[in-house]
């Protein structure tokens, strides 16, 4: 079935098998621009599926996503892919080879360092929001609101897949479906959900409690129910904490209940050695496993990537790391500014590489786009002026380099010509006033110190922006160039520190 068109404005989407689907298995949504075509290995747009179905089709969808949850596939009829939803990047992860690293994140900054480092997903950690958002301890003090608010923040940040610490789901199986709802409108790939008692608490801490066996099934099943009403292909973590609670027995119990009612991922936290943690990996073969890897001394063994592959995991989180190191240099540096020191620069990154790092330069980049002349010309004025100031700093430092015998140079300095004309004459140049301007500084090193187009008529203050034109009748040059029609380059020269300044009648 795969190219075949099925309508200029309908979809159909798949379930992926080895053979081509048969007609119930395919249903019709309505037009979304450039999804017309089905195709083997294409992805669906990212926002939740349930947003394009029809309602006379979600029965049907439904019932397919019942079936099966893992690959419903669109394509467009001119071959243009959809960015591919996080959700299927992590089932993707699930289904390779390997064990996969996914550090723990807290806001939006970290998160971006760690897509930023190169991993292909993260997880959030409740312990480590608690910590950052709140200053207090994982304990149960985060509340759902505060934790879909932040995992939004943390979601809208990055492209790769992130799993969000669903706690408990903050109440009973109709609390978890609502949780489960709300972190798939926040963008979650994935939720981990765990058996505690309210108030929850950290699993490598004392007091932990957990709910009955029966009810802990509950809350998987109403999670896996919220996924099928939602439309979407979240992934289910369930995480129990009855080892430390209850005993290792009964945990594996609980996890082999958990993948029979429907659950992506088995987790038990606080395994106490690496002979419980290949007990665990037995259950259940064919559903994936995830270890904690609490750095700093929790429960469970610190293993190497490779040797928790060898027992059998297919996820691994580092829960304290980011926050960990966090704390440790924001407690070092303060200790440093009390001492009347600041940190030194191969302890921090330069402004230049935060403002990297945080966008600014994409954002400068997209602004141009929407830039009107008069935004061109503000931004320009203050871009003349650090232009003046870096120029003036060169000039001081290598004019005593400089030949005194150096012909000296008329300044005329340009103003609005002809009062814009205001006198009713019928000089040519006031054509110029349809015309652009464009003023082009490319530094010594090859890079670009100033780019601006103004109005070609405005000549008031154009040395304040380029010093350099000082010394240059413009009005000449303009006067010479209106009668021409399409672009001319006016000037073309290197100044005295070497820049090179070109002018152009646009």
């Amino acid at each position: 079935m795969e190219g075949s068109v099925l309508s200029s404005r309908s979809y159909c989407v798949s379930h992926r098998h080895n053979h081509a689907p048969s007609p119930h298995r395919c249903a019709l949504l309505p037009a979304f621009p450039k999804l017309s075509t089905f195709s083997a290995g294409c992805s669906l747009p990212s926002p939740p599926l349930s947003l394009f179905i029809h309602p006379m089709h979600k029965k049907s969808i439904s019932n397919l996503n019942r079936f099966h949850r893992r690959s419903f596939i669109a394509c467009s009829v001119d071959g243009d892919f959809v960015k591919e939803a996080p959700v299927k990047v992590l089932r993707r992860l699930l289904d390779s080879p390997g064990v996969h690293q996914g550090p723990a994140c807290f806001d939006g900054l970290s998160a971006k360092l760690v897509e930023r480092a190169g991993f292909q997903y993260c997880f959030t950690s409740g312990f480590s929001i608690s910590a950052s958002r709140l200053g207090l301890p994982d304990t149960g003090y985060m509340s759902y609101g505060e934790m879909v608010d932040q995992g939004q923040q943390i979601t809208q940040a990055v492209s790769i897949p992130v799993i969000g610490d669903g706690d408990n789901g903050y109440g009973n199986a109709m609390n978890v479906k609502r949780t489960v709802k709300g972190y798939i409108r926040a963008g979650f790939a994935g939720i981990i959900l765990e058996d505690q008692v309210s108030p929850k608490a950290c699993g490598h801490t004392k007091g932990r409690k957990v709910v009955s066996r029966e009810e802990a099934v509950m809350r998987i099943k109403a999670a896996v129910d919220a996924r099928i009403e939602s439309g979407s292909d979240i992934v289910i973590v369930a995480r129990t904490d009855s080892r430390q609670a209850l005993s290792l027995d009964e945990a594996l119990r609980r996890s082999r209940a958990f993948a029979d009612a429907g659950a992506d991922v088995l987790f038990i936290d606080a395994l106490a050695s690496k002979e419980e943690m290949k007990a665990f990996c037995e259950v259940s073969p064919l559903i994936p496993k995830m270890a904690n890897m609490l750095e700093g001394g929790g429960k469970t063994p610190i293993l190497d990537p490779q040797g928790l592959e060898d027992i059998g995991y297919k996820l691994v989180a580092y829960p304290l790391s980011l926050v960990g190191v966090s704390i440790r240099a924001m407690q070092d540096t303060l200790t440093a500014i009390r001492g009347g020191r600041i940190p030194p620069p191969g302890s921090m990154p330069s402004f230049e590489e935060i403002k990297d790092i945080l966008g600014f330069n994409t954002y400068y980049e997209e602004e141009k786009r929407y830039a009107t002349s008069l935004d061109q010309l503000s931004s320009a004025r203050v871009s003349s002026s650090l232009y003046s100031i870096q120029r003036k700093d060169q000039v001081d430092t290598e004019e005593t380099s400089q030949s005194s015998q150096e012909p000296i140079v008329e300044v005329i300095t340009p103003d609005v010509y002809n009062n814009y004309g205001a006198d009713g004459s019928k000089d040519p140049f006031l054509r110029i006033w349809s015309r652009t301007l464009r003023i082009k500084i490319t530094g010594r090193d090859g890079f670009e110190k100033l780019d601006l187009r103004i109005p070609a008529g405005f000549l008031e203050g154009i040395t304040n922006i380029v010093p350099a034109l000082g010394g240059v009748n413009l009005k000449e040059l303009l006067n010479d160039a209106a009668e021409e029609v399409g672009g001319k380059q006016l000037l073309d020269f290197n100044d005295t520190i070497g820049d090179r300044i070109q002018v152009f009648l646009e």
